[in-house]
């Protein structure tokens, strides 16, 4: 369960403080009856009013599946959404299905028809309920961006109850904003498999995140330094100061002084020669997205030759689960794998679309994370492979929308979100684990699966399938992506799920390699032979902001001097 923190009041804004007053209420009520569909729709609403759509999509999705639960005698938790049901009647309804034109004729429709029989009480609260899931769902994905999902919500709302006032202005919108994203003319149609279903939301430590640790302590740096020894015996986890990730074009490339912030880092104990391994990191938090490839489940290391003398181990209980070796088969073991051993998680997300290739390892990471909490009956937030990594947040105060008349333009969220990768196939990830998506709402509520998509996002290393060169295996080394990204590295990397970190033997600028002892360790995340605009595309999709390294920053200048259009492009409109 949730507790408060001091977040929640700033003591700025009432109504807000009010609203997340009200969140804790309601998300204590669910710990107590997780099957209540109405406390669902209420948090939905709060979720909505504060501006979090994504978290409303969530908890809507949620309720539409415990109404439909409700009225199927054969679901697995139709007794427990129908006993939450009957706690409430039709006369009056509850609050949150007074919405609109919601209610009229609600005593003579079933399932979407008018029906001779009377229809019992908690099923005709099941279908005002589904139907205010439908309208929840499109306006929130709508605002999310999710254009596709959005409409298909509204449709599916529409066929149940072809006049509602709300459902048909909802849909409206949103073919308002697919022509202009499409650029088709008024009245044109639109084909809804050719809408974007790709939106943003926002990034950061949610006011009620009480998960995540002063990473700055000296507890914690005592803790990640104890824990670093055996991997890099030469360097050290400190505080680091690093240049703010801007949100786009800037003139401050030129100055001597830019905004900085703290981060933790990894610094030279010693000299580290050229060519020298400076960390070694094992890592079960991996994914791979091919279904027939060779790669070791646990580690994701590619699979030797089967021989006499090979030393890969299948799994004696479902058989199709292979292993580089025992001592991962241990760490499998321990760790994760009897959670998804023989319940067919790992053909979900396998084999993806070229474009979605990158959101199927992202996922694939997050069941992965799941399996690992589930089995260790530990909160997701809290295992040790990603409670210490940064997720590139910003303060909850900078993704707040202006309600005032003079307000300025909405904020930039940063965090890429879908409805089929961050709340569908997640939850169905979990239901094929046997977990209670209900009853487990603390530990995986859709904030949480996006706090570690954003953790994910800024430090998941990934291999290209050299065949097509699509990204198939992917991993989080919690302790390697402490190294901090510059675009003129003084390390380079080797991937696997054996992470090993080597000083290079000549910098990108042609500098000398080796690290000098009190140097950080500078990694690089993205391909440092790009062009400046190039790098700080990936940077903003990745990490939230563009790159303000010391290259970035000089190449950027340079093109802006030479260009003398004041922004750093060029003609073509590309930086140079």
């Amino acid at each position: 369960m949730e507790e408060s923190s001091p977040l929640i009041s700033n003591g700025k804004d009432p109504r807000r403080e009010a609203l997340l007053t009200r969140r804790l209420q309601l998300t204590e009520a669910l710990a107590e009856d997780p099957y209540d569909l109405i406390l669902y729709l209420n948090r939905a609403v709060v979720h909505s009013n504060l501006a979090y759509p994504d978290l409303a999509v969530g908890d809507a999705y949620r309720a539409l599946l415990l109404a439909d639960e409700a009225g199927d005698e054969s679901f697995e938790y139709h007794e427990r959404a129908k006993v939450a049901l009957e706690k409430y009647t039709t006369t009056p309804c509850p609050d949150v299905l007074h919405h609109g034109s919601l209610a009229d004729g609600a005593s003579d429709m079933v399932d979407g028809h008018d029906s001779d029989d009377k229809p019992e009480s908690h099923q005709q609260l099941a279908f005002l309920a589904s139907v205010r899931c439908y309208q929840i769902l499109s306006l929130s994905l709508l605002l999310c961006g999710c254009l596709k999902s959005a409409l298909s919500f509204c449709e599916r709302g529409l066929g149940a109850v072809p006049s509602n006032k709300e459902l048909v202005e909802i849909k409206g919108y949103i073919e308002q904003v697919a022509r202009l994203r499409l650029r088709k003319k008024p009245g044109e149609p639109i084909d809804i498999n050719s809408l974007p279903d790709r939106g943003v939301v926002r990034r950061e430590i949610y006011p009620w995140n009480t998960h995540e640790p002063d990473r700055f302590s000296a507890e914690s740096l005592a803790y990640l330094n104890q824990n670093l020894t055996t991997m890099a015996p030469k360097c050290e986890v400190k505080v680091s100061v690093l240049p703010v990730l801007l949100d786009g074009e800037t003139n401050t490339d030129g100055y001597e002084i830019i905004p900085t912030c703290r981060q933790l880092g990894l610094f030279a104990k010693e000299d580290i020669a050229p060519g020298e391994a400076v960390l070694k990191e094992y890592s079960l938090l991996t994914a791979n997205n091919r279904l027939k490839e060779l790669n070791c489940d646990a580690c994701g290391s590619e699979l030797p030759p089967l021989s006499a003398q090979s030393q890969a181990v299948c799994c004696p209980e479902c058989y199709d689960t292979v292993f580089c070796d025992e001592f991962c088969f241990s760490r499998a073991q321990e760790k994760y794998h009897p959670t998804v051993c023989d319940k067919d998680v790992d053909l979900i997300a396998k084999d993806p679309d070229a474009r979605e290739a990158d959101q199927s390892l992202y996922l694939l990471l997050l069941a992965r994370l799941l399996a690992m909490a589930e089995h260790q009956e530990v909160h997701p937030l809290e295992l040790d492979e990603i409670k210490y990594i940064w997720g590139d947040f910003v303060p909850t105060h900078i993704n707040d929308i202006d309600l005032s008349v003079d307000a300025g333009p909405p904020p930039d969220w940063t965090l890429p979100f879908s409805f089929r990768y961050n709340v569908e196939i997640p939850l169905h990830v979990l239901e094929k684990m046997d977990v209670d998506i209900y009853a487990t709402l603390g530990r995986y509520d859709v904030w949480v699966l996006n706090t570690a998509y954003a953790k994910f996002r800024g430090t998941a290393s990934a291999r290209k399938n050299p065949r097509d060169g699509r990204p198939d295996v992917a991993a989080v080394h919690p302790f390697w992506c402490l190294a901090n990204h510059d675009c003129d590295p003084n390390v380079t990397w080797e991937w696997g799920g054996r992470m090993t970190l080597w000083a290079r033997e000549t910098k990108v600028l042609g500098k000398k390699g080796g690290i000098k002892a009190g140097e950080e360790i500078l990694n690089h995340y993205c391909d440092v032979d790009l062009p400046v605009h190039d790098r700080r595309e990936w940077a903003s999709g990745s990490l939230g902001g563009w790159c303000m390294c010391q290259r970035c920053r000089d190449e950027a200048a340079k093109a802006e001097k030479r260009n003398g259009n004041g922004n750093g492009m060029g003609e073509d409109g590309r930086w140079k």
